[in-house]
């Protein structure tokens, strides 16, 4: 989770909202990193979850991202977490829950919907304090 929080600064710093995630594969490897790149690259799909996710994919040279797990700062809302799904992704970890959009128990669960095919384990919590403290000091130097 630390590695992740360090590329949430990134995308702070090229003035995106603060998430940053990778894919670990089940050796303990970082097969994928992303942070949030949809100011930066005027992309609507440019969450820190899919750029990590693509850039694993690609490493694997398959969609199918089994026995990995996913890390990431903040809650994924429910595009990500239908990508999770799809995926294939074994494990989500994530740091701090977003009450405004999130898709894994704080608005909706989508990964953990048993209508489909696929459901990761999930923990949730882990760093949450320093995700969401990232996150707040972001949105107060933006607020004005």
């Amino acid at each position: 989770m630390r590695e992740a929080l360090a590329l949430a600064e990134q995308a702070a710093t090229a003035g995106d909202i603060p998430v940053g995630a990778l894919v670990v594969d089940a050796d303990g490897h970082v097969i994928g990193r992303g942070h949030n790149t949809r100011e930066h690259d005027h992309d609507p799909l440019g969450h820190a979850e899919i750029v990590a996710l693509r850039e694993a994919a690609a490493h694997l040279g398959s969609w199918r991202l089994d026995d990995c797990t996913l890390v990431v700062t903040l809650e994924p809302c429910t595009m990500c977490a239908g990508a999770i799904v799809q995926s294939r992704i074994a494990r989500l970890v994530f740091g701090t829950f977003d009450a405004k959009a999130g898709a894994v128990g704080s608005l909706w669960d989508v990964v953990r919907d048993r209508r489909l095919p696929h459901r990761p384990e999930v923990a949730s919590g882990v760093l949450a304090d320093e995700c969401a403290q990232i996150l707040r000091e972001f949105f107060q130097g933006h607020r004005h």
